[in-house]
């Protein structure tokens, strides 16, 4: 028997043209989980949504929600971050306020999520955050260009920020 649920869901998570989910387990939000610390990036990219979504194994003790850039809320709760930026980079926003980005934000999850413990000592070799942010950059600033399929992007956001 199928269960339905009234709550609205992220559009990264709804149902496609297709009718098929994009995801078959819904991101928990900031409202749903008040004091986590909160990710937000890119919900139109495939490569990030498909490395968000398995956040959630990593984070077995629910420490963790999640927004997508695109959803109005991000705007409502941090207005120091600019469209910009969030495109520029995936963001944690910890408890206490403070801002991660990039590989700095990478770095924060290996010391909050008890399962990624074994890539902390890696990312805090001293002096190395110059690499791994390097190594960030690379990889998001070719996002689009990596999560392209042969068909292209289903809404065809891999086109528009491939005109670059």
């Amino acid at each position: 028997m199928m269960s339905t649920s009234t709550k609205p869901q992220p559009a990264d998570c709804q149902a496609t043209q297709s009718g098929a989910k994009s995801t078959a387990k819904r991101l928990p939000s900031p409202d749903e989980r008040p004091g986590t610390a909160v990710v937000i990036y890119d919900g139109h990219c495939r490569i990030c949504t498909t490395q968000v979504k398995k956040l959630p194994w990593w984070d077995a003790g629910d420490r963790l929600s999640y927004l997508s850039l695109h959803d109005p809320r991000v705007a409502e709760r941090y207005p120091d971050l600019t469209h910009e930026q969030l495109m520029r980079d995936m963001y944690l926003i910890d408890p206490q306020g403070n801002r991660h980005r990039g590989a700095e934000a990478i770095r924060y999850l290996s010391r909050r999520l008890p399962r990624l413990w074994f890539a902390a000592p890696l990312l805090h070799i001293p002096l190395s955050m110059t690499l791994w942010q390097w190594l960030y950059r690379q990889i998001a600033d070719r996002r689009y260009r990596f999560g392209m399929t042969e068909e292209g992007c289903e809404d065809g956001a891999c086109a528009v920020h491939l005109k670059k």
